[in-house]
């Protein structure tokens, strides 16, 4: 983790900002026999208040296990500004009809064909307790250079910053 003194609130500015750039997600829950499965997920588009919102159906695995353990985490990655951020959080689920047209997106149908009214639709929403981002400032080809450089000298490369959050 960096040591650089970027401030509670600038971590967070900066972490909204990569979260709202990737958009699409992995989200990881516990499976009913202890195992993390993982999955891509599309990110609604809201506020990151600490809270991230997907649409799902009612009776997939995914809302079945954040029932049982709603401990989840969220995972990133942005190839366009060479940043990742690891969202650690509680999730629930529930439909919320006003919020569900806040957050609708007409591509949403290509999943849900009755779009708002689609049976079993629901949210997810995830209360961030913790994130953590890597934000390299270098392209890939000179971070694919440096991870060169290590390996003939020894030293690990230059990977970029490094911070952590809590909500």
């Amino acid at each position: 983790m960096s040591n650089d003194p970027t401030s509670v609130t600038e971590a967070r500015t900066r972490v909204t900002e990569l979260v709202r750039a990737a958009r699409i997600c992995m989200l990881t829950t516990i499976a009913l026999d202890g195992r993390q499965v993982s999955r891509p997920m599309g990110l609604q588009e809201a506020e990151f208040d600490g809270d991230l919102w997907f649409f799902a159906y009612d009776d997939s695995a995914k809302v079945r296990q954040i029932r049982v353990n709603p401990e989840v985490n969220v995972a990133f990655s942005d190839q366009k500004h060479n940043a990742w951020v690891s969202v650690s959080g509680t999730a629930s689920e529930g439909f919320d009809a006003e919020r569900a047209e806040r957050l609708w997106n007409p591509l949403l149908k290509t999943w849900f064909p009755d779009g708002l009214d689609t049976p079993g639709l629901t949210l997810i929403k995830v209360h961030a307790s913790s994130a953590e981002y890597w934000d390299s400032p270098s392209s890939t080809v000179v971070n694919l250079l440096g991870f060169a450089k290590a390996a003939v000298t020894g030293h690990p490369p230059a990977a970029g910053e490094n911070h952590e959050v809590t909500y």
